[in-house]
């Protein structure tokens, strides 16, 4: 991934912030009772594309949250538009991405944790 510019940044964090925003009022009439939170935001060089990472939780299919609100962007475009255009010049795309490094996270640290209990099991032995 090449670096941001230093506005391509301001722009990403002022996205992130407000969709955030956006999410939690128009949120549960999408996509119910999951928690689903912005983690990151990369724009592209023009500034017309940005790229939105979330996170879903208290979900059991992950992907039909993030079918839900692809299904919805013009409703959360809508309440972004509103709260970010005397900010911008013009309003980018939106694209949404799930982000599971969190999971992921999860994942190896009961994968270590398995690990270290069969290793002490063995020095008891």
């Amino acid at each position: 991934m090449a670096k941001q510019s230093k506005r391509q940044l301001q722009i990403g964090e002022l996205i992130k912030r407000n969709f955030g925003q956006v999410l939690l009022q128009e949120g549960s009439y999408i996509y119910g009772g999951a928690l689903v939170t912005v983690t990151n935001v990369r724009m592209s060089p023009d500034l017309g594309i940005a790229k939105i990472y979330i996170s879903v939780f208290n979900a059991d299919n992950k992907s039909e949250v993030l079918q839900r609100l692809r299904k919805n962007m013009w409703r959360l475009k809508t309440g972004l538009v509103h709260r970010i255009k005397k900010h911008v010049r013009r309003i980018p795309h939106l694209d949404i991405y799930l982000d599971e490094t969190l999971d992921e996270m999860w994942h190896l640290n009961a994968v270590f944790d398995d690990l270290r209990s069969r290793n002490q099991m063995g020095e008891e032995e």
